[in-house]
């Protein structure tokens, strides 16, 4: 079942693993995007392969205890997605020369950076330090990054003279303005979702990646609605996607204040038109002549 939908999918992503080596598309860079909401999900292959290698049993959190874990797998695992989008977008950078691509690269650059600082953090047992401080400073700066790219590019809101206040000017779900207001608050809480770790009492850091995974699987949701939306708009304002083209002249009815000789102009070349293609009549050679110049 949905066998060209399987084939795409696995096109795309084994396209992913040679980034730099093709033309990145629409679709490559989308899908890219997508892997890296999945930072929780890669991290912890890891420990899943841990645990069912070393048994499932109540001695399970040895794969996840301190200072068991190999952190540098882990954080090899979490930035192979913002690796491939900065190799992405220095691809674009080198077809385009657009300096816009080296501005999106350093975004996954910076968050390169922090999920380093991270799990330098957790390394040493998440105490209260130097690391956890280059950490803190890391996060915010990745957190403001990304989430400002978020609004400004990748969803074009926040445009100046909106019909609707911090949107733009052409929307498609007119239907749904709140929805714009709920994901631009969502999506700037979402991003500094790593304060959670912070507090040293409370739930365990398991559950709290697990809730942040899911609130980050909420903020690519409703990111995607958007990012295609304005994907879509900038086609069509680039005639890329189109059902109407423009004419390059303007078609307008008489005004009503002419004095009538474009209406007989008009009616002169209807007049001369039909008179060229009437038939002649049977037995005249002047008409029989006319006819033959005339095709």
């Amino acid at each position: 079942m949905f066998k060209p939908s399987r084939w795409w999918l696995v096109k795309n992503v084994s396209k992913l693993l040679t980034s730099g080596m093709h033309r990145v598309e629409f679709a490559d860079f989308w899908m890219g995007d997508q892997f890296c909401s999945l930072v929780f999900t890669l991290s912890n292959l890891y420990f899943v392969g841990c645990i069912y290698a070393t048994g499932i049993d109540h001695t399970w959190r040895r794969c996840t205890a301190n200072p068991g874990p190999p952190w540098g797998v882990t954080f090899l695992l979490a930035s192979l997605p913002l690796f491939v989008r900065l190799v992405q977008s220095v691809k674009r950078w080198v077809d385009s020369r657009l300096v816009t691509h080296l501005i999106n690269g350093g975004k996954y650059g910076a968050g390169i950076i922090y999920y380093l600082c991270y799990y330098l953090w957790r390394e040493q047992g998440g105490k209260r330090g130097p690391i956890f401080v280059i950490w803190c400073v890391f996060a915010t700066n990745y957190s403001l990054y990304a989430g400002a790219w978020d609004l400004l590019m990748d969803w074009s809101l926040l445009k100046p003279h909106a019909p609707y206040p911090f949107l733009r000017p052409n929307l498609l779900y007119t239907n749904h303005i709140p929805f714009y207001y709920f994901a631009i608050v969502t999506n700037i809480l979402i991003r500094f979702i790593w304060v959670l770790y912070i507090p040293q009492n409370g739930p365990d850091f398991i559950i709290r990646t697990f809730i942040a995974a899911l609130l980050e699987s909420l903020r690519r949701w409703q990111w995607n609605f958007l990012r295609l939306e304005n994907e879509h708009i900038g086609n069509i304002d680039q005639y890329r996607v189109t059902r109407e083209v423009p004419l390059p002249y303007s078609y307008d009815e008489p005004s009503h204040d002419s004095d009538g000789d474009e209406e007989e102009e008009a009616h002169d070349r209807r007049s001369t038109n039909s008179r060229t293609w009437k038939p002649g009549r049977r037995g005249s050679r002047s008409d029989h002549v006319a006819m033959q110049v005339d095709a």
